[in-house]
Formats: structure tokens, sequence, C-alpha cells
């Protein structure tokens, strides 16, 4: 089973999202969300419509970067520590 593909933005991403009009409001509304930890999939969930194609389409024009899942545990980012 294959890893699912993890987003997040680049410098170029974060100086487009001062000028949404110049990108079209679903590459802005992903760009957004886009924050390494969600997913592809949950992505497309919360935006309403398949990203794949708009997300490929954002890293080649160096608006997303890839995340290593290795770099990011779900538990250690998502969980609260109890003390």
């Amino acid at each position: 089973m294959s890893t699912p593909q993890r987003f997040c933005k680049t410098a170029k991403a974060w100086d487009m999202l001062m000028q949404p009009a110049r990108i079209g409001r679903c590459a802005h509304s992903l760009l957004l969300l886009a924050n390494g930890r969600r997913s592809e999939q949950e992505l497309s969930l919360l935006l309403g419509t398949d990203v794949s194609g708009l997300a490929r389409d954002l890293q080649a024009e160096g608006y997303l970067q890839p995340v290593d899942p290795n770099l990011m545990a779900d538990t250690e980012l998502d969980q609260p520590t109890l003390n």
C-alpha cells in the first residue's frame, strides 16, 4: 500500500496567498489548506473535488512541494501530550 501524497507550501506560495485573484479560488484554497499534514485525499474531501491534477500543476509551478512522510508522523503532530 502506498503512502498518501502530502504537500506543503513553498515561499512562492506564501507570497501568492496575498494575491488570490492571480491563481484562482480553487488553487488559493488548496494552498491555504496544504500544510504538509493533510493528504491529497483529505484536501480533496475538504475542497469537495479531486485536487490531484491541481496539486501536481501547483507543484510544477513551484507553489507546492511534496513532504517526506517519514519526516512528519501524524501521531507526533496530531495527538496532544498528556502529562
